[in-house]
């Protein structure tokens, strides 16, 4: 990607012709080129720039990128050409809504860890991450010496930014200052573990693993030493986040509307459970896996038993990557004490997450079969496929619950029904943090107290990574429930449309082709309903 050198960041922008034609190929060159903006500018010596100077170059930049988006005339374009038109417009929305509101550079010290070492389940890194994150899960160890070299140039913007960011963070956010130490102290572990992966003969890595390390070491007791004088709300409040859901997310709905489908999914899921339980009740107790060998033998035959029920049950087409995508998540066996909700999952009832990490078959598809669209090509910035990646993994653990799936595991049917309350518990919880009604500590608790059963731990770090995740991008906590509800809606209407001709198999198949977009989106290329799309304001 083309990077603008921080002296002509602004001019490059400004000195561009506006663009009058109606091709849709123009509307490819400017995504092309307003990627390259949006991820620059850079210092001279390689580093993010975020200043305040830079930030207004950001702010400039970004207008002319907007007044030649919208002298784009798409009259006579097709629905999906009109969808790429809105993505892009969505993606602008998104800097402007940082550079206005969300200002992750100024409130947030988590925004500057640089280092990932896992890969996340979602088209992109979940939440905001700053434009070179260092993602340690794509190297295979032992490195070559190019994969060294490569490594080694990745690590030296960290000392850099982590200075920089002293003079940035000037922003009052108690709740997203004090639980950046995690990540922070998340990166001091991942670059420990690293340099002990890596030969000492490789001496330029490990230096730069060093100076990596201790400056992060450094930003983290500079913090600790801010962190008592921040007093103010981390939250956007509803009306920043009604319009973020709505010009960025492009979402229907207001922080109301999720307040209410959230309340109404999380009785549901209550009631629904108890009922099953009931059914249940003269059934011994779900136990699990008591050993690693027996959780090897539960996730493997899970995963063997989930992906022949789709193909002999004709819910979807079969792919090869589909149980390798899903075995490289088996994990390993950890003792009661150790497991966090997910684990408890997994080794109790593990076809149920196994529905969920229809994520996996996600990544594993788009990587094989890019979408055609260069603008859905790659994952779309500001977590703007939110409904459609986590909205599908949630919504494909009750359709799996309702297509027989769990016929033969009746306690099974109890997890699926957690597994709902407990992704609407955390919604709700985030809403009333973002609007700024109640605290992170509170957020988390509410979590905990409306998660059915004690399966959410207040203990283990799950909990904190998950609030405070919601708490750094609005409309990601809600997303799980939210996104399930628009698929549940465009799976009904789609199956009304179709009649006797409505196919199971069918909608899957053919709402994968759609790339990861919002689902309102999807609604309006598939059947055409424009109606979202007008509530929206988007342009048609």
């Amino acid at each position: 990607m083309t990077r603008f050198p921080h002296a002509l960041f602004a001019s490059a922008v400004v000195l561009a012709a506006p663009a009058l034609a109606s091709d849709y190929a123009q509307l490819a060159g400017l995504h092309k080129e307003w990627r390259a903006f949006q991820a620059g500018p850079m210092t001279a010596q390689g580093v993010p720039d975020f200043t305040a100077a830079a930030n207004q170059s950001r702010a400039d930049g970004l207008k002319q990128f907007q007044a030649r988006l919208a002298a784009l005339d798409i009259a006579g374009w097709s629905i999906a050409q009109k969808v790429d038109y809105n993505l892009v417009r969505a993606e602008m929305n998104g800097l402007d809504f940082d550079l206005r509101v969300a200002k992750p550079w100024q409130r947030d010290p988590a925004w500057y860890v640089s280092v990932w070492d896992s890969q996340a389940d979602t088209p992109a890194h979940e939440g905001p991450v700053h434009p070179l994150p260092v993602d340690l899960w794509t190297y295979r160890f032992p490195l070559d010496a190019a994969q060294s070299a490569k490594l080694t140039g990745e690590l030296a913007h960290i000392p850099g930014l982590l200075s920089q960011a002293r003079g940035n963070l000037t922003g009052n956010a108690r709740d997203l200052w004090k639980a950046s130490r995690r990540n922070i102290q998340g990166q001091v572990a991942a670059l420990t573990a690293l340099a002990a992966k890596v030969p000492p003969a490789d001496r330029k890595l490990q230096a730069a693993i060093g100076a990596a390390r201790t400056a992060t070491i450094d930003y983290l007791t500079w913090v600790d030493a801010q962190a008592p004088s921040k007093t103010g709300p981390s939250g956007v409040g509803k009306e920043a986040y009604s319009w973020f859901l709505k010009n960025v997310q492009l979402s229907p709905n207001s922080w109301e509307d999720e307040v209410a489908i959230l309340h109404r999914e999380l009785g549901r899921a209550h009631a629904a459970l108890r009922l099953e339980e009931h059914r249940n009740r003269a059934l011994p107790p779900l136990v699990g896996a008591q050993s690693a060998t027996d959780y090897d033998a539960l996730q493997k035959r899970s995963v063997d038993e989930f992906v022949a029920f789709v193909g002999n049950k004709e819910v979807l087409t079969v792919e090869d990557y589909m149980i390798p995508a899903l075995m490289e998540q088996a994990g390993t066996y950890k003792p009661p004490e150790q497991q966090d909700f997910f684990q408890i999952v997994k080794t109790r009832a593990p076809k149920t997450l196994y529905t969920h990490f229809y994520h996996w078959w996600d990544l594993a598809r788009e990587a094989k079969r890019p979408n055609v669209s260069p603008i859905r090509r790659d994952p779309l910035l500001y977590n703007i496929w939110l409904s459609r990646a986590e909205g599908q993994a949630t919504a494909f653990e009750e359709a799996m619950l309702h297509a027989g799936l769990f016929d033969d595991e009746p306690r099974a049917r109890e997890i699926v029904w957690i597994m709902q309350a407990q992704r609407a518990a955390r919604g709700l919880a985030s809403l009333y943090a973002q609007a700024n009604i109640i605290d992170l500590d509170a957020a988390m608790k509410m979590q905990v107290e409306r998660t059915p059963n004690g399966y959410m731990s207040p203990n283990l770090p799950l909990l904190a990574s998950e609030q405070q995740t919601y708490l750094r991008l609005p409309g990601y906590g809600p997303s799980y429930i939210t996104g399930k509800a628009m698929i549940d809606k465009l799976f009904a209407e789609l199956a009304e449309k179709r009649g006797k001709d409505f196919r199971v198999k069918d909608f899957y198949d053919e709402f994968n082709r759609f790339g990861m977009i919002p689902v309102p989106l999807i609604r309006w290329e598939w059947l055409g309903a424009d109606d979202e799309a007008k509530a929206m304001g988007l342009r048609m």
